[in-house]
């Protein structure tokens, strides 16, 4: 029997590195950009002053403070945080955000190598439907762009690259999450006084659970694997504090 698609794609982040702060954690001022030893981009106004800071170097490519900023509020926002919209994000959440990023773009980079795992348009367009929806509609989401100088293209580059990411790590441990019947009644008969409605009324919610833990756990050994032979330079202090 296959895991529950709602324990796998839709889910595996919150286990494997996204969210290690709540989504509540899109509250507090966030980290500053002048910080010394940040390097500049080169966009710069006519004053001199930055308004643009390099966070990460991921396998060759630039990850800016902006783009950071930009693709964690479109994370939070699809796992719900709308007050990610507006609301400063501290540090601890572009902590989270910046794990995620590095996890998606590692993956999806050695998927290109193989030309494997693309994201189909009409997927891609689902998604942006459902964001759009979260958001509060086009004029809102029209807004949300200019506020931080992205075209929908843009938006569509992240939400692609989000769904090929769950795609490939998916397609690498779904099948090894499942959790079989004997698991289940183990489990079951271990906690049985908390699950006072007998055996065949709670069995779909422990395999549920089983399995979400078992996903997660493949998750993160999976994420940590790809990561131990990428290219990742950490350039923005704060982003350097996330070593693990």
């Amino acid at each position: 029997m296959e895991a529950p698609r709602q324990t796998g794609a839709g889910t595996l982040w919150l286990a494997a590195w996204l969210l290690f702060v709540p989504v509540a954690g899109a509250r507090a001022a966030p980290p500053p950009d002048a910080q010394a030893d940040s390097r500049a981009t080169p966009s710069q106004e006519a004053t001199g002053r930055v308004v643009d800071r390099v966070v990460a170097v991921i396998e060759g490519q630039v990850l800016t403070l902006s783009e950071l900023r930009f693709e964690a509020r479109v994370a939070l926002v699809q796992r719900g945080g709308m007050q990610a919209l507006e609301a400063p994000l501290d540090e601890d959440t572009l902590r989270g955000a910046l794990e995620l990023i590095i996890n998606q773009r590692v993956q999806v980079l050695n998927a290109d190598r193989l030309q494997a795992f693309p994201a189909e348009p009409a997927e891609v367009q689902a998604r942006l439907a459902v964001f759009q929806l979260r958001v509060g509609g086009e004029a809102a989401l029209r807004r949300f762009l200019a506020r931080h100088d992205v075209d929908l293209a843009g938006l569509e580059t992240v939400l692609a690259r989000g769904l090929r990411a769950e795609r490939i790590l998916d397609s690498r441990i779904r099948l090894r999450a499942q959790v079989g019947e004997t698991e289940v009644r183990r489990y079951f008969e271990q906690h049985e006084a908390e699950h006072p409605a007998g055996y065949e009324a709670e069995r779909a919610a422990i395999r549920e659970k089983l399995v979400r833990e078992r996903y997660g756990a493949l998750a993160a050994e999976e994420l940590l694997q790809v990561r131990s032979s990428a290219q990742v330079r950490r350039v923005a202090p704060f982003a350097r504090e996330a070593r693990r």
